[in-house]
């Protein structure tokens, strides 16, 4: 072989390494860019989900569970009327109450959660019977309710207590789930672990109140 033809082989050889370079660095590039951007959007999609719901204390977002659900659903049996779920999350508890006969409601203020509530309560065919908010508990009213639920935190509780006792009509009845009520007295429980839901009547919790405070307390009414 003579040396120019030599020359032209070892360039061609060359060539061919770089461009075997080249075509695995941008392999690599396009395998960085889809798994980089699978991670955003998996964390654009996933975060809103187990972001805090409320502000005051951290509560994030935990699915009922199936028996928490028909536990609820349970002690609330021979009941109608309104009912709220606070931080309802995905809207299970709102969409099986209103399978039930409720008119329910749910309260959130992660706003992904609220409108992919609204997405299943329309899909399952509940739209009309329930409604779901962008809301604050802490700035929300609930004289308007006579069942309320909650999925609460030890931390948010006794705050929570007052505010009920409050704003609630004598003929109401709350369920929580998860963590009881630090003093209120509960009526009746269903469930174990922690599926397990208290009920709570509110002539009991005024009746408590009053003690406490001494004063007269007037009963809200349902409107």
């Amino acid at each position: 072989m003579s040396q120019h033809e030599l020359a032209l082989d070892t360039g061609q050889g060359n060539g061919a390494v770089s461009e075997g370079r080249r075509s695995r660095s941008r392999l690599g590039l396009v395998v960085t860019g889809v798994v980089g951007g699978s991670l955003v959007a998996l964390y654009v999609v996933a975060a809103p989900f187990v972001a805090p719901a409320l502000r005051r204390v951290c509560l994030p977002f935990v699915p009922a569970t199936t028996a928490q659900v028909e536990n609820v659903l349970r002690v609330l049996r021979p009941r109608t009327g309104t009912l709220v779920d606070i931080g309802s999350g995905d809207g299970r508890i709102v969409i099986a109450a209103a399978k039930c006969g409720f008119q329910a409601s749910g309260l959130e203020l992660n706003p992904w959660l609220v409108w992919y509530s609204r997405y299943r309560a329309w899909r399952e065919g509940v739209h009309r019977s329930t409604s779901f908010h962008i809301s604050d508990l802490w700035k929300a009213t609930f004289a308007q309710y006579s069942n309320v639920v909650i999925f609460g935190v030890p931390q948010m509780m006794d705050q929570l207590e007052v505010k009920l006792a409050n704003e609630l009509p004598s003929s109401a009845k709350v369920v929580a789930c998860r963590f009881p009520f630090p003093t209120w007295v509960p009526e009746s429980s269903e469930g174990e672990g922690i599926d397990t839901v208290w009920v709570y009547d509110a002539k009991t919790f005024h009746s408590d109140l009053h003690r406490k405070t001494g004063q007269t307390f007037i009963l809200p009414t349902a409107s």
